[in-house]
């Protein structure tokens, strides 16, 4: 490759305003019996919805344009969030008629990514502490098609665990085992190489199962984060979000445990 051509492809995306797509369609199939008619991601946490962590926790690093991809009672977000105007930010949706999964609904949100090079993806129902700065610059310094933020739990039982190499290089998933032991989690976030849309089915499909274990070998990448992490995907595990929902907010707003002299 030409060394110029590098360097201005690199300059070029230095400049790029990064896009965060946030997965907020799901059903919350577990949730339902504590939240029976209220998405997931809107899921009361203290004084306001799950999802407000995510978006004050983008904003406050300076990415402002997102895409919210919904689909199950998607109004009550809309109705949330509107254009962003109000959060300083620039909010599109990309609305499912019916349930496409993760991958499905990256796909299908396809038109809203035409002028970017790199994306970051979220998860919806899942808060992961950590710097988008330091995380795009992993993403471009290895040059691979997915980056994924992990995390080490003392007690993996309800998720799939990750395998790395030395070189942070990702090399496989193991399915849940319900085995209360520690181990290496996808966090939830995700910095995307544009090119990832070609190798995206349309239709429902899980970015978890159908698609990273099948670009193993185009280059998956992880970072280790050490910050706070909660899913809130189970009614146990949102009832523990409630208990932290003064640490919550302040790992995602780091100006205010400054503020208060106080970082969890």
């Amino acid at each position: 490759m030409n060394p110029s051509k590098n360097t201005l492809a690199s300059s070029d995306a230095a400049r790029e305003e990064t896009l965060a797509l946030l997965l907020v369609g799901g059903m919350g199939a577990r949730l339902q019996s504590v939240l029976p008619s209220t998405p997931k991601p809107l899921a009361p946490i203290g004084n306001g919805p799950f999802l407000r962590l995510l978006v004050q926790q983008l904003r406050s690093q300076g990415i402002n344009r997102l895409v919210m991809c919904t689909g199950h009672l998607a109004d009550q977000i809309e109705r949330e969030f509107g254009d962003g105007g109000t959060w300083g930010m620039t909010i599109d949706y990309s609305k499912e008629s019916h349930p496409f999964g993760t991958a499905g609904a990256v796909k299908f949100a396809e038109r809203h990514l035409t002028q970017v090079s790199d994306f970051v993806v979220m998860n919806g129902d899942s808060f992961l502490e950590l710097d988008f700065r330091q995380f795009i610059r992993f993403h471009r310094e290895h040059g691979g098609l997915i980056s994924m933020a992990v995390r080490r739990v003392p007690d993996a039982a309800r998720y799939g665990t990750v395998q790395l190499d030395t070189r942070n290089r990702v090399v496989g998933f193991s399915e849940k085992t319900g085995a209360h032991v520690s181990g290496i989690v996808n966090g939830g976030v995700y910095v995307f190489n544009r090119a990832i849309l070609e190798d995206l089915p349309y239709g429902p499909a899980s970015l978890e199962k159908d698609v990273f274990p099948r670009l193993l070998e185009h280059g998956v990448y992880a970072l280790e984060e050490h910050g706070m992490f909660i899913d809130i995907g189970t009614p146990e595990d949102y009832a523990r979000a409630q208990t932290l929902c003064e640490s919550l907010y302040q790992a995602a707003l780091p100006e205010l445990s400054s503020r208060k002299g106080n970082v969890p």
